[in-house]
């Protein structure tokens, strides 16, 4: 069992100012938002478990973008969303949310989907080269066929 004296409340609460100043703060920031991109990922996939609950949908909707606004900045945020190139993504993405918000979960989240495929497409590339790194899955990847369909993405770059 751990117990607290005073001594070691005094040093917690003294060195919170400076755990969040500089770097440490970007970093802090950072955390939170992976923490909430992954919470709004779990509310998305529950709200569509749950047939399409529009509750659940647009928590994980608000979550997920609040989390990566935090995870690469508000500036990065509002650049990459307002990218030329991304105005299809983006213009779908949130009429699928508003399409969510007013009661009609499934077409929302078509377009969310379209949305999100078009806005991201840039980053599978990344996550195909992720994925071969990954010990059992890696494995799997390397067989003939799939890799194939993996090779085309090797050595293209993130659009961000």
């Amino acid at each position: 069992m751990v117990s607290f004296e005073m001594n070691d409340r005094k040093i917690a609460t003294t060195a919170l100012p400076n755990l969040l100043c500089g770097d440490s703060l970007q970093v802090f920031l950072e955390e939170i938002g992976l923490g909430l991109t992954g919470f709004g990922v779990f509310f998305s996939f529950l709200g569509i478990i749950f047939f399409f609950d529009k509750g659940l949908l647009a928590m994980g909707n608000i979550l997920f973008f609040s989390g990566v606004t935090l995870t690469i900045g508000p500036k990065s945020t509002m650049q990459f969303f307002m990218k030329r190139q991304n105005f299809k993504g983006t213009i779908s993405f949130g009429v699928g949310f508003f399409f969510v918000v007013i009661g009609w979960p499934i077409v929302g989240m078509i377009l969310e989907s379209y949305g999100f495929i078009v806005l991201f497409s840039g980053f599978w590339p990344t996550l195909a080269v992720f994925l071969q790194r990954i010990p059992i899955l890696g494995w799997l990847i390397q067989q003939p066929y799939i890799r194939s369909f993996f090779d085309r993405y090797r050595g293209k770059r993130v659009p961000v």
